[in-house]
């Protein structure tokens, strides 16, 4: 099994940008397509963004299409993602997950 450990978190202003990192060890890295969702308190866990083994097939969801980029360096064993133009509504617990494996999370902040 795959562990994974998300980073990158913390506060940031309306507008702004911020790069979060997954970090895996474990079996093989490029063997899994990655995710990554967020949760925030009180509402259902969210779909963000997915990225194929290869890095070939992405998908977003609808509310990050255009400012979120979903990326992979497989030979780090690490998986990103690049959040620009933040909203108010991004804030929540980041997490990246890998088959049946996902992180403890990491928190972002958007202040006005």
């Amino acid at each position: 099994q795959v562990q994974l450990v998300e980073s990158g978190g913390g506060l940031v202003q309306v507008g702004g940008s911020r790069r979060l990192s997954c970090a895996a060890s474990g079996r093989a890295f490029s063997s899994y397509a990655m995710g990554w969702f967020r949760q925030s308190p009180g509402k259902e866990r969210e779909f963000v963004a997915t990225i194929s083994r290869n890095g070939g097939i992405i998908t977003y969801a609808d509310s990050v299409r255009g400012r979120f980029t979903i990326s992979r360096d497989n030979a780090k064993s690490t998986l990103y993602l690049q959040m620009n133009s933040l909203k108010p509504g991004d804030p929540a617990v980041y997490r990246c997950n890998a088959g049946d494996a996902q992180g403890q999370g990491t928190q972002v902040t958007v202040s006005a």
